[in-house]
């Protein structure tokens, strides 16, 4: 398997206004795809629609080879770890109580790799503090965190460096770089900052 993710004159219509029209993508695996977009040009109706949360006006997209239309998507949904918009979290509650309820989600009873992946992501060391006391960019973390969980190899990430200061931006950078050299996760990210995400992308998609 070559690709991970294929779109195949992909569209997206609500009403008369086309989101996403005719487009064709291709993500090789092991790759840190760019996909960048102006505010507003379908980046994040792409990646809903690829999760499963929207269906496509038209077209087709395959993951893992398997086709949208296939009775089998939802098993390779399985294997992709998002953050859409904006991390998930439950602010009242610690970095490991948030990925305690990531596991509940997906079904997984056993907690032995949590605080592996606190480390991955430098949360480690937070304590009972609640996330509602986290900096954005620790927030950031700790959705990219929650995106581990069920240990994917295809991570999706929308504009995961918005509002961050530079330091920020920074850990976000190094993060994504060591889950893709060191585990081998195949990366999309959407952004509109081209000159950052020049840094770590192996290909580019413009929408």
């Amino acid at each position: 398997m070559k690709y991970i993710l294929e779109t195949e004159n992909l569209e997206k219509k609500y009403g008369k206004f086309k989101a996403i029209n005719n487009l064709n993508m291709y993500i090789e695996k092991g790759s840190i795809y760019g996909l960048i977009g102006k505010n507003g040009a379908g980046k994040t109706t792409l990646i809903r629609v690829i999760c499963g949360l929207q269906k496509p006006t038209a077209g087709n997209y395959f993951i893992y080879g398997v086709s949208n239309r296939s009775n089998q998507i939802s098993r390779c949904r399985m294997r992709i770890g998002a953050m859409i918009e904006k991390p998930s979290l439950c602010l009242d509650m610690t970095a490991e109580d948030n990925l305690k309820e990531q596991y509940k989600i997906v079904g997984i009873p056993d907690y032995s790799c949590l605080q592996d992946i606190l480390k991955i992501v430098k949360l480690d060391n937070t304590g009972k503090k609640k996330t509602k006391d986290f900096s954005l960019g620790m927030k950031q973390r700790l959705g990219i965190a929650i995106s581990l969980v069920g240990r994917p190899d295809f991570i999706i990430l929308d504009e995961p460096i918005n509002g961050l200061d530079p330091e920020g931006i920074i850990e976000i950078r190094e993060l994504i770089l060591k889950l893709n050299k060191e585990y081998g996760i195949t990366f999309l990210i959407s952004s509109h900052y081209l000159d950052e995400l020049s840094k770590i992308a192996t290909f580019y998609g413009f929408m």
